[in-house]
């Protein structure tokens, strides 16, 4: 499936850092916080909770001795009572990775509000809230005829310019594949966390063998699919009469005239297309929501999305 519109409009976007995240969203989402729906393992002594048993922070549980466990954790206290040695059990704190991955192809700059600024936008939001937290921060955006560009392991505060200015520099208009950009993120993988890939999911070439490469791979998956107003309903937006729409990504062309019915399929194939992305999801535990770009990223963040299980 691909969108096809003539002279698609345009709106400005972010220009400063303070465009994609303004002190009073900063304030109000700093309290916010990342959630996992797994307990993870991670590399680093960090902000997360993982099963890894040994000396540690907070307490979890017994379980019987066995040879060769280290004495310094058998409970005295226990043994004293029962006869019978048991260990103790600790829960320690790891670090979680939040990837978010961006799609910079040539059909996410259009619409108003615009697709691409959108994504920017949120991926910004995001980002800081995982960098506040400590989290490891990844950015990637995928779709340009370059490939995967990354920014890796940011952390802290300290960060969140730099993190704001790469998010600037994201130009659209390429036509990489995403089967093969996913590709690149899953083998780029660092860690264990969260990952969210913000795009219109419009592709020709389909987004299964894409998916797959980075359901799994010890993320809680995220696909965002970011729809400007105009695609959700395009009759409310001007859309009637004859006119000749033309593909952005590769230019092909089409001649239609927007009859009531016309209209009417287009909006079941959308439908059928946003629905078999969402059961696709559902059957490999991705979690997929669809959004108006002309939802405010704040209503996204504060309410939305706490109320999905992905912040707190």
């Amino acid at each position: 499936m691909s969108m096809f519109f003539q002279n698609p409009p345009k709106a400005a976007r972010p220009q400063r850092v303070d465009d994609l995240l303004g002190n009073e969203l900063m304030a109000r989402i700093g309290r916010l916080d990342v959630v996992s729906r797994k307990i993870f393992s991670g590399k680093l002594q960090g902000e997360r909770r993982s099963k890894r048993r040994g000396q540690s922070v907070e307490f979890a549980d017994f379980r019987p001795y066995v040879h060769g466990d280290d004495l310094r954790f058998i409970d005295w206290n226990i043994f004293g009572r029962l006869d019978r040695l048991f260990l103790k059990i600790f829960l320690e704190e790891e670090d979680l990775s939040l990837v978010i991955a961006i799609d910079t192809s040539a059909s996410m700059d259009w619409g108003d509000p615009n697709k691409l600024a959108f994504a920017q936008r949120l991926a910004m939001a995001l980002g800081y809230v995982g960098l506040v937290n400590h989290n490891r921060v990844t950015l990637a955006s995928f779709g340009e005829a370059g490939g995967l560009r990354t920014l890796t392991n940011l952390r802290g505060r300290r960060r969140t310019s730099e993190m704001g200015r790469w998010l600037l520099d994201l130009q659209p208009g390429g036509r990489g594949t995403f089967e093969e950009s996913m590709k690149s993120l899953a083998l780029k993988r660092q860690g264990r966390g969260v990952m969210l890939v913000i795009s219109d999911f419009l592709l020709k070439e389909g987004y299964e063998k894409g998916l797959r490469y980075v359901a799994g791979r010890g993320y809680d998956l995220w696909c965002v699919q970011a729809l400007a107003p105009q695609e959700i309903d395009p009759t409310a937006h001007g859309l009637a009469g004859d006119w000749r729409l033309t593909d952005l990504e590769d230019r092909d062309e089409a001649e239609v005239t927007a009859t009531p019915g016309l209209v009417e399929q287009y909006r079941a194939n959308l439908g059928a297309w946003c629905s078999n992305l969402r059961d696709f999801c559902v059957r490999r535990s991705i979690m997929h929501l669809v959004v108006d770009t002309s939802t405010d990223v704040d209503v996204l963040m504060l309410e939305y999305l706490r109320r999905r299980g992905l912040l707190r």
